[in-house]
């Protein structure tokens, strides 16, 4: 497909939490022991999501996975992925009360009411694949190496990872470890923005490099209950600009925007997370509740509390209403709009996923059967809202009177389908 504006990096990272988590919402719950006693040898996963903002982003991604399950207990699974991204994004330039032009990357003009939010225009589209090859290596230790490829107009990724997992006193205990290592490569359509200015670089590919590491501890309390810690860390360098997002340049008397700049971010940037969770198995009913601590060194800060419960209803279906919340703190470098006359600081964003922010979500899952098909089917809708503080603290002249943080509306529909054979 033909890119009319680039996809803005702020999305391709939601987009890729949301195929992370995607398969596992349509799949099966049958275990793969299971099946492996039943026959099953082969077992594929589709799932489709439809993903769209209230005068934003839309997207539509549809994948599959095939996973064969050896006698041995080894498993070989393949995951291809294809998504299309349409609509608008926020530039990171703050509203006005006066109408807004300017020139895109590609060298069109739009233009923004006055007390509305400037976004940018894009479509694109990408393609990733997965490996993944499991194997057990005597009875309590498992091993598991993967690849991921992926590429798209303007950013491109290789990655490689492995775990290892170890059943400890009598198999009631787990012990994970797992590392990963991610090579990428950015491309700006229309060349590099100057950092904190103005002007284009000539155009070129900016590599980033991301190391991950994770050790989990599971434990099965009792014959209903099973309980799990995991932290991760993770450290990047190399290019972690988002080439596409502006910052706005003010008077500082009446608040006006003079002017934009590109964004400049730090080069590295170390991440950790502690993920707790509890699964609790009822007469029939399943209960999942887990709770995400996350910081970095750019000073975000973040919580995370997801609950689910799985009602079982007859003949195999079932329903699993979903809850979400989530809080963050703004990184160290967030703001709405540098003042003009000021030296410029050594990073800045006015990019609102780095702000101070909150967002809830509430969502519906059905699975079932269908007597004419083998495997299960599922749907899952969700809505989310996501908002900040529209009204800040060290807002000056026009800007009290503005809306300076979006509030987004959005909706996903995800669709379903496993089967083993």
């Amino acid at each position: 497909m033909q890119l009319n504006e680039p996809r803005p990096g702020t999305i391709r990272g939601a987009l890729r939490a949301a195929a992370c988590t995607l398969l596992a919402a349509g799949a099966a719950t049958v275990p793969s022991n299971a099946r492996a006693a039943a026959g099953d040898r082969w077992n594929l996963e589709t799932a489709t999501l439809i993903y769209g903002e209230k005068g934003g982003t839309t997207i539509f991604e549809p994948i599959f996975r095939v996973s064969r399950l050896y006698t041995n207990g080894q498993r070989l699974s393949a995951k291809l992925g294809f998504d299309t991204m349409t609509g608008a994004s926020a530039t990171g330039a703050m509203p006005s009360t006066r109408p807004q032009t300017y020139t895109t990357p590609s060298g069109n003009q739009q233009t923004t009411p006055a007390g509305k939010i400037p976004t940018r225009g894009f479509h694109d589209s990408r393609f990733s694949t997965d490996l993944a090859w499991e194997a057990p290596v005597g009875h309590l230790v498992k091993t598991n190496l993967g690849g991921h490829v992926s590429a798209e107009t303007d950013y491109q990724s290789f990655g490689v990872n492995g775990t290892v997992s170890v059943e400890l006193f009598q198999r009631l205990t787990t012990v994970s470890l797992g590392a990963g290592l991610n090579h990428d490569t950015v491309d700006p359509v229309g060349g590099t923005p100057q950092a904190l200015g103005t002007g284009r670089e000539d155009k070129g590919t900016h590599p980033k490099r991301v190391i991950d590491g994770m050790v989990g501890i599971t434990r099965v309390l009792t014959r209903r209950w099973l309980v799990g810690l995991n932290v991760g860390a993770t450290k990047e360098d190399g290019y972690l600009t988002e080439p596409y997002k502006v910052v706005s340049v003010v008077d500082p008397e009446d608040g006006e925007q003079v002017g934009t700049i590109a964004e400049k971010r730090p080069g590295k940037r170390e991440r950790t997370s502690i993920l707790s969770s509890s699964v609790y198995h009822f007469e029939r009913d399943v209960l999942y509740l887990s709770h995400r601590y996350y910081h970095d060194s750019w000073g975000v800060r973040s919580q995370t509390i997801d609950g689910r419960y799985r009602l079982e209803l007859n003949e195999g279906r079932y329903l699993q209403p979903h809850v979400r919340y989530y809080a963050q703190t703004a990184a160290d470098f967030y703001t709405f709009g540098l003042h003009s006359g000021d030296d410029l600081p050594e990073s800045a964003s006015s990019d609102y996923r780095l702000g101070d922010m909150r967002s809830s979500t509430v969502g519906l899952k059905y699975g079932f059967p269908l007597a004419s098909l083998p495997g299960e089917f599922s749907v899952r809708g969700e809505y989310i809202r996501q908002w900040g503080d529209q009204h800040p603290a060290g807002a000056v002249g026009a800007q009290r009177q503005l809306e300076l943080y979006p509030t987004y509306n959005i909706g996903t529909l995800q669709l379903g389908y496993s089967v083993g054979f």
